[in-house]
């Protein structure tokens, strides 16, 4: 037991949470700081049961697309030299193994959403979330734009985590949305780009794969193929660096009465 525990967390390479949790949590920050300190320190009141729903929901999101990617995938990476040895076209976990482990992961992730309540909003969102996730390993197989699609993936992070703070204030006025958009486009951008420049490594084995596989690397031994797609990555990760001047980085009008209750808030307790 504890054996297939571990080839299920080196699986989905559990410990690689760690980077992309930081963009949930900083939306997380952010949405805090319009609400202003709470009656008991510099955080909101009631913010540890949020926190605890982001983190979770975070985690086993990310679990479920991992293991659904390697499912999907196993008999992709058993004909590929580079991936053969990963766990299940190795033998060291059956698909039984890792379709359980997707499904107690979606699980707990749509259930994790419940943490938010009575913000019903992550919980009507949970389900098209989870389908865009798992969506991409089948994207892998129809489209060139698969890399922007995991891109948009790990880009919803910060979008999420912001409604899952801000519900009540995205729904009164949707373009509260607007700081965790940028930052979930700048994260879509950023991601897109190293995952070109990941795919490379496959670019012999796609370019035989009749069709399975037809990401950008699928073409990369083309004429120019590395080139374009070096270029198509550059472009990728510089574009971020425009967001905040494209959108001004004006706060919206939910965002300034936020602030203005938060200083007269302050204001009356330093008064009392």
């Amino acid at each position: 037991m504890a054996v297939h525990l571990a080839s299920l967390l080196a699986l989905v390479r559990f410990s690689h949470t760690v980077f992309a949790m930081p963009f949930a949590l900083i939306a997380v920050l952010l949405a805090w700081s319009l609400a202003g300190p709470g009656s008991q320190g510099p955080l909101p009141d009631g913010w540890l049961l949020p926190l605890v729903g982001v983190v979770v929901c975070m985690v086993s999101a990310r679990t479920a697309a991992m293991a659904f990617n390697r499912l999907v995938d196993r008999d992709v990476d058993a004909a590929n030299p580079r991936t053969a040895t990963r766990h299940l076209p190795a033998g060291e976990l059956t698909v039984g193994h890792v379709v359980a482990l997707v499904a107690a992961s979606s699980l707990v992730f749509v259930s994790g959403t419940l943490l938010f309540l009575p913000n019903w909003l992550p919980l009507v969102l949970s389900l098209p979330v989870l389908a865009w996730l798992l969506g991409y390993s089948y994207a892998k197989r129809f489209t060139m734009l698969a890399h922007v699609w995991l891109g948009a993936a790990l880009g919803m992070a910060p979008v999420a985590a912001w409604i899952a703070i801000r519900g009540e204030a995205v729904l009164a006025d949707p373009t509260d949305l607007v700081p965790a958009v940028v930052l979930g486009l700048a994260v879509m951008l950023w991601v897109s780009g190293f995952d070109i420049i990941y795919a490379c490594q496959d670019a012999g084995f796609d370019s035989q794969a009749d069709g399975a596989v037809p990401r950008c690397s699928a073409r990369l031994q083309q004429p120019q193929g590395r080139a374009r797609a070096v270029t198509a990555a550059d472009a990728a990760a510089l574009l971020p660096k425009t967001l905040p001047e494209l959108f001004g980085e004006k706060p919206t009008a939910a965002q300034i009465e936020d602030c203005d209750l938060r200083k007269n808030n302050t204001e009356r307790r330093d008064q009392a």
